[in-house]
């Protein structure tokens, strides 16, 4: 029997060459298909950076008009601030003036309780009801002569001192609020006469607005403005007063306190 040697070598030869073809299309299918999905996650990724750059300029705005809007309100509150105490001086002459006759001292108080209660209603509602009692009780004893012209005197001048210190005061409170119709206590979280955040005792959140016809409170729904606002509430239990916060825009525009 002869065997053809070149023959076997040859078809050897021929079946190694279309394995290593084989082989070889098989890594560049590999290759094209990683290139593939690479290039997908470059745009992909691509895109999440140009979406989370343009949320950050829009946030940066926001944060931008916010503190323009607040630094606003300051320097109002700052000059209602500068007028009430020139008001408080300018009573202060006038008794001063009239020290020497009792009788000219009442009609200055009265006048001065008159104005204060017009200032707590305009102003933040915070103790409102409270405040005005105080007042009306002032008003009542001296009325009544239970009291003489210069304690009362005395009392509405420190009634005034309080509405100066609650003008810049931050701090968490308790008071009763109306929500929805129903009066509810709640913890008041007051940022001076600038912004007043309430939490009923079921969680519910939100802040006062101010309307032409007054205040009402504002029920947050969001889940990241209400995260904030419990953030603030946890911040001043802990007494922190001073940091950053990102509250939800709740800037009382008018009153006085």
């Amino acid at each position: 029997m002869v065997v053809n040697h070149k023959k076997i070598v040859y078809s050897c030869v021929a079946s190694l060459v279309f394995a290593v073809t084989l082989s070889s299309a098989t890594t560049d299918e590999k290759l094209a298909e990683s290139i593939v999905a690479l290039r997908g996650d470059v745009e992909r990724l691509y895109t999440e950076v140009k979406e989370n750059k343009e949320r950050y300029y829009s946030q940066m705005k926001s944060l931008s008009l916010q503190t323009i809007d607040l630094q606003s309100q300051i320097n109002r509150k700052e000059t209602a601030l500068k007028l009430l105490k020139s008001d408080l001086e300018k009573i202060q002459e006038q008794i001063q003036a009239s020290s020497k006759g009792d009788k000219a001292i009442r009609p200055l108080v009265l006048d001065g309780i008159m104005q204060l209660k017009k200032a707590i209603k305009e102003g933040i509602p915070f103790m409102v009801a409270e405040r005005i009692a105080s007042l009306q009780k002032i008003e009542s004893d001296l009325k009544k002569h239970l009291i003489t012209n210069e304690k009362a005197l005395a009392l509405t001048w420190a009634s005034y001192d309080d509405t100066i210190r609650i003008t810049k005061e931050i701090g968490l409170f308790k008071q009763k609020i109306t929500l929805e119709g129903k009066e509810i206590l709640a913890k008041v979280a007051k940022l001076g006469s600038v912004a007043l955040y309430f939490e009923t005792p079921k969680g519910v959140v939100g802040y006062v607005q101010k309307r032409e016809d007054g205040y009402n409170y504002k029920k947050i729904t969001d889940p990241k403005d209400k995260e904030k606002i419990l953030a603030l509430f946890d911040a001043l239990k802990k007494q922190i007063k001073t940091g950053f916060f990102e509250l939800p825009n709740a800037l009382v525009l008018q009153g006085s306190n």
